[in-house]
């Protein structure tokens, strides 16, 4: 029933968008050229990072869906869900009828991506690795939805803020051991080519966990050996508070992050997730890392 529902509907979703009267030709961030329609009406996010940007452009009033856990900021919580954005529900995102799919290479299954320009759905496809990667996405989205005033803005603030924290590093005398723990069971940090390796180097920080692995693996044994001088904790998984995260840590009093109370637990939100508030995330790191130059009030 659910594959006869997509292969009636496909030709009527391209009957649909054919019989837009203006489009436009634009180019996404993979290199394809993808055709949209001049008016944009009807968009679908498919990652939480996604939806929050469409916000921070301004252009909410696109949305008509989006895909499990967007919950920044406050009205996307009412969007309507379209399941997770691995696996999202092909044919609840074309009765939705959009007339533009947002995604990110890294994020959306390829094979995901194809389905959705199958059923005749243009889908523009991001690809933001770092800083600049999310700058250059702002500024891609807001071409696509026609708000680029507003990405200007936003990459502006971002630019100026990058600027005052290198600044501020630059006087740094100290550049101490970071363990930055991502999730507790098992013990999983981040190494070379994530946000996080960057945004502990760029607050004057050295990631003990850089290295091949992306997201490497870690025993207690392995901590210790570490003897990391600053632990930034950021899972919140399982319900525990603040003091029981910490906790698995002030076990070992003798690690210099222990000894000098430098085991913190920060907002997830701020470090997984490509988008501007990746900014906030690297202002907290280095209020963290170096409090003598940097403070966020």
């Amino acid at each position: 029933m659910r594959y006869h529902l997509i292969f009636v509907i496909l030709p009527v979703m391209a009957l649909v968008f054919a019989g837009q009267a203006f489009a436009r030709q634009v180019t996404d961030q993979i290199g394809r050229s993808v055709t949209v329609p001049d008016r944009l009406q009807r968009v679908v996010a498919l990652t939480p990072a996604l939806t929050e940007i469409v916000y921070d452009l301004g252009r909410e009033d696109l949305l008509v869906a989006t895909t499990q856990f967007s919950d920044f900021p406050e009205g996307a919580k009412n969007l309507p869900r379209i399941g997770s954005y691995i696996q999202p529900d092909l044919e609840k995102l074309v009765a939705l009828r959009p007339d533009l799919c947002l995604a990110t290479k890294d994020g959306n299954p390829k094979d995901v991506v194809e389905k959705i320009m199958e059923l005749g759905i243009p889908v523009f496809v991001v690809n933001p690795r770092d800083l600049a990667g999310v700058m250059a996405t702002v500024t891609g989205l807001g071409e696509v939805l026609q708000a680029q005033d507003k990405a200007k803005a936003i990459v502006a603030d971002m630019q100026r803020r990058l600027e005052t924290v290198t600044g501020n590093i630059a006087k740094a005398k100290t550049r101490p051991g970071v363990f930055f723990q991502i999730d507790a069971a098992p013990m999983v940090s981040a190494g070379d080519q994530t946000f996080i390796d960057e945004l502990i180097r760029l607050a004057g920080g050295r990631n003990l966990a850089a290295g091949p692995a992306s997201y490497p693996r870690f025993n207690w044994e392995e901590l210790l050996r570490l003897r990391p001088e600053v632990v930034i904790i950021t899972s919140m998984a399982g319900g525990q508070s603040v003091a029981e995260l910490q906790a698995s840590w002030r076990r070992w009093p003798d690690l210099p992050a222990v000894k000098n109370n430098l085991v913190a637990v920060v907002d997830a939100n701020l470090f997984d997730r490509p988008t501007p508030r990746l900014i906030d995330g690297l202002e907290v790191l280095t209020a963290i890392l170096h409090p003598e130059l940097f403070h966020v009030p």
